[in-house]
């Protein structure tokens, strides 16, 4: 797959305290096959789907054994470019951005939200191989935030989104869009969420049978958040892992509803 527009999501990763368990548990729930550990990159181990790379588990380095969570990395051009807009635009970034062998440059930041994600300069590493309706692909995320406005003014900012607000009274959404093509939403959150939990970004996997996907979830000690529910998009459930990692599972082939209408706000 080629190198993807600056700001499109390229990338996923979580670290993991046990790394066979997590294996385990996405290959059963989203179908992944696992290659080789790195050692030379920290037992970075990557996953496909029917054979093409879709995302990457890893072990936590030390000092780092904290709360699971998927990262996901928005490709660059030109990452060091990309860490000065972050911090132009009120972002942090975490760790400069580093070059991995010949694969490519990672930086991770967190936006001025609190939401972490990282930002991926390909070299012969471009990222999802898998294409979005494959079963076991990377489809979709969304940024969970409390500050929507300052989160809305950094994204479109530092990437160059062009933004649509869906009209609906009940939720604050906002999607982006890169050249005519919807890349991520933004969902407000509200009092309804645990003030403990942090800002994040939800990643979505495509599957070919949602229930069927969380009854393999919550059997394999996953927790079941939200859903299954049916949308226009999709039907669609969130889950966290077994080690706390949440993630979404999407059936596009389930539909139900009309697609929602949008604002440009750009």
């Amino acid at each position: 797959m080629a190198v993807q527009p600056e700001g499109t999501p390229c990338w996923a990763d979580a670290m993991f305290v046990d790394l066979e368990a997590a294996k385990n548990f996405y290959g059963d729930v989203l179908g992944w096959t696992f290659g080789e550990s790195s050692s030379e990159y920290g037992n970075y181990t990557q996953a496909y789907a029917d054979g093409r790379a879709v995302a990457a588990v890893v072990p936590p380095m030390p000092g780092q054994e904290g709360h699971s969570q998927w990262c996901l990395y928005f490709a660059s051009a030109d990452a060091a470019a990309t860490a000065a807009r972050i911090r132009e635009n009120g972002g942090e970034v975490l760790m400069e951005p580093m070059q991995v062998g010949e694969f490519g440059t990672m930086c991770l930041a967190r936006d001025p939200g609190g939401a972490v994600f990282g930002v991926w300069q390909a070299g012969t590493h471009e990222g999802f191989e898998a294409p979005p309706q494959q079963p076991g692909a990377y489809c979709w995320a969304e940024v969970f935030t409390r500050e929507p406005r300052a989160c809305d003014a950094f994204f479109t900012s530092v990437f160059g989104y062009r933004a649509k607000q869906m009209q609906d009274d009940a939720i604050d959404f906002r999607l982006f869009e890169l050249d005519g093509n919807t890349v991520l939403g933004r969902m407000r959150m509200t009092e309804d969420f645990p003030p403990e939990l942090p800002p994040y970004i939800n990643v979505y996997f495509t599957v070919p049978d949602c229930d069927d996907a969380v009854a393999r979830a919550v059997k394999l000690g996953g927790v079941l958040r939200f859903g299954p529910m049916d949308s226009p998009f999709g039907r669609f459930a969130a889950l966290s892992d077994p080690q706390g990692a949440g993630f979404s599972v999407i059936d596009l082939t389930t539909t139900a509803g009309e697609m929602p209408q949008t604002t440009d706000v750009s």
